[in-house]
């Protein structure tokens, strides 16, 4: 049986120390935002664009970019985690259907919520310092491991960031 692939991009997104989590609908979990990348977008800029519709927020990723050199080629945002899930098994243990997930940290100016109308609406979003994550008995072990992550990362950019400007 043949396994159907599709590329999707999820971003933690981090303000002032904390992750914000949804609860989506159709699977019942708290998850970052994300989505399906479209044909005419790049990892990177499906993380952007999911981020924006889901929160209203514009979101500044983390990401280094690669450092290539050579004819018609360019660098383009690296993602934290590249991750493969399993959608759909089938009982005799085949996979019908697999998410290849582009995993982006990225900060965020505020934690003023402010979905599209289409999207979950601003209720269904909590911010997660790094002690509730730890103590969320509801949030599943990857989720918990890579919002703290997430947290760390942006934090030391920041850090890194204005230690930088401090001595320019």
């Amino acid at each position: 049986m043949e396994t159907t692939r599709h590329f999707t991009a999820t971003t933690y997104i981090v303000n002032n120390g904390a992750t914000a989590l949804h609860q989506h609908e159709r699977l019942g979990i708290r998850l970052p935002p994300g989505g399906h990348v479209d044909r005419d977008e790049l990892p990177h800029e499906t993380a952007t664009r999911e981020t924006l519709e889901e929160t209203g927020l514009e979101p500044t990723l983390s990401s280094p970019t690669t450092a290539v050199t050579g004819p018609n080629s360019r660098g383009i945002p690296e993602p934290n985690h590249l991750m493969l899930h399993d959608i759909n098994t089938h009982p005799d243990g085949s996979v019908g259907h697999q998410h290849i997930d582009h995993l982006y940290y990225a900060s965020v100016p505020s934690r003023q919520v402010d979905p599209a109308p289409e999207e979950a609406p601003a209720e269904s979003w909590s911010w997660y310092t790094p002690e509730q994550l730890r103590d969320a008995a509801s949030l599943s072990e990857d989720v918990v491991d890579l919002g703290l992550e997430a947290i760390d990362r942006i934090e030391q950019d920041q850090v890194w960031f204005s230690q930088r400007t401090d001595t320019d």
